[in-house]
This record gives C-alpha cells, structure tokens and sequence, in this order.
C-alpha cells in the first residue's frame, strides 16, 4: 500500500513504498492512528508540559496571568495545516472561542524534531532549528541537521509515555524546548537532507521489519521567499546551475516559494537574488 498524503511533485522521494497504508499528511494519520489521537490536542500537550493553558472562554486573568501578559490563540486540533489562526493576544483580550484554546507565549529556539520509534521508544532522532529571523512568527529558514541533544531527553520521555504500541514516525514542535504541537507523520520538507537510508528505515519500521537506525543526517537549509515575488525562468535556471531546488509554493498564504540547499551560502545567495534583502544571519551547524 502507498504513503498517503503525499504532494504528486514530493513523490519521488517515497520509495520503496510500505506493504501497508503509512500516513504523511495530519489527515491521514488522524484516520489511521486512532489509538494515538490524542497528540493531536494541543490544549492536552500544553498542560501535560506543566504549561499554563485553558480554553478559550476561560479567562487567563482567573489564574493568575496579568492583562498585559501575552498568550498564544490557536485552535485545539487542526489538521489543515496546524499554525493556522494561531496568533499572540494580550491575556485581557482573549475571545471566547469556540474549539480554540489559549496558552502561555514560550521564548528561545524554535526546533523542530522528527523521530523513528519502535513500540513507543525513540531510536532515531532527526533535529531541525528555526531561525531566529521570521516572517510573521514563522522562520524564514530551517537548519535540517542542527545539533539540539539537549532537547532528546524530553521527547523520548514524552514519546515512552504518549506512543505506546506505536512504532513509526512521529514529529514534536517546540519552542525553547518546551511543546508547541505533535504529529503523527514527519516533516515532509526536510526529507530530502535525511539521506538516503531513512525511508527505507522508515518503511522497515511500519510494516515490522527488522529495523536498523539510519545514520546521523546530511542536513541542508530549507529557506522560505515569503512576500509577492513573480518567479522568472532565469531564477529557475538559476537555482539549477546553482544545485539549488526552487519550488513555487501556491498553497501556503504568504509564501512564494520555498528553496532547499546542501550548501548555506549558495541557498542564501539565490534568496538575495529572489528577494532583493539581506540574507539573515545563518547559525554554523552544529
């Protein structure tokens, strides 16, 4: 059976393909995962962090946060795309939302990480860092490959206590190592720097193959040209002379496109040419 969720121009990278149906989309890994949902309530991973989080209709005044403190809004579950009608709020102008929750704001590195488990323990971790950069609170680029040990002990905790019998892949969001959201699929945009023994690891774990842990990551840079740029065919051609994949991105509002470099500097020296701005400053990996 296929992956299922997967974009027709991300294709190519899901091979071999496992015998059974394996999520990559929140969708789907809501329809097939029913015994592991529940990482999918947000209100639910903030309050088992030990964050101060309620629902929406529950004022952040009545336990303890001052008017003038900021809070996060987002809704509880959202599988179309998990940031969407997310945004910071002072704690006194908190609607009362129906299906939406609000959350103390977290500060520091916001990481991104992906992890292989077998049976509800982690054997592989994969770390992306956002940087500190961004475009209405979204990062403008990703380092796929930083070093982040720091934040392992914590997800493979969280991991042993929220997936048990579960063995696949699963993602974890968090923002100065404390959790902003969870999957149950992977971070699609990243694979193409995991090299090449992860899929197949991968596939091994979710049909019960023996599995074998791939080695650390290649890494790379996924950068985003946000804002209304017009894509020419001589950027295209020059993103290929330069080893750098450019792809449109039509689906992400705000977004113009999204390029994927090995290299930094050749990654940011396409984006300056795209954009006309300074490339922000990148972070040594590692």
């Amino acid at each position: 059976m296929p992956f299922v969720g997967v974009l027709p121009e991300r294709r190519h990278i899901f091979r071999p393909e496992p015998r059974r149906e394996v999520a990559v989309s929140d969708a789907a890994a809501w329809r097939l995962n029913p015994g592991h949902r529940h990482v999918y309530d947000k209100l639910r991973l903030a309050l088992d962090a030990g964050l101060t989080a309620a629902p929406c209709g529950v004022a952040p005044t009545d336990v303890g946060l001052d008017a003038a403190d900021t809070v996060f809004v987002k809704p509880i579950t959202n599988l179309a795309g998990m940031g969407l009608d997310a945004r910071a709020l002072p704690a006194g102008e908190v609607p009362a939302e129906p299906g939406s929750f609000w959350c103390q704001r977290l500060e520091g590195a916001h990481t991104s990480t992906d992890c292989l488990v077998e049976d509800g323990e982690v054997r592989w971790f994969a770390h992306t860092r956002g940087s500190d950069e961004k475009d209405a609170a979204r990062p403008i680029y990703w380092e796929v490959g930083a070093a982040v040990p720091e934040v392992e002990p914590w997800i493979a905790d969280w991991v042993r206590r929220n997936l048990t019998g579960y063995s696949g892949i699963c993602n974890i969001e968090l923002i100065g190592g404390r959790p902003i959201e969870a999957h149950l699929r992977g971070s699609n945009g990243f694979f193409d720097f995991y090299g090449p023994a992860f899929i197949p690891a991968w596939v091994a774990l979710a049909d019960g193959e023996p599995f074998t842990p791939p080695p650390p990551i290649p890494g790379g840079f996924v950068i985003s040209v946000f804002g209304g740029i017009e894509l020419e065919d001589a950027d295209f051609r020059a993103a290929e002379d330069a080893g750098v994949d450019l792809k449109p991105d039509p689906s992400t509002p705000g977004r113009s496109a999204i390029l994927r470099s090995a290299d930094r500097d050749t990654g940011f020296a396409l984006y300056r040419r795209l954009t006309g701005h300074p490339a922000p400053d990148a972070r040594d990996p590692g």
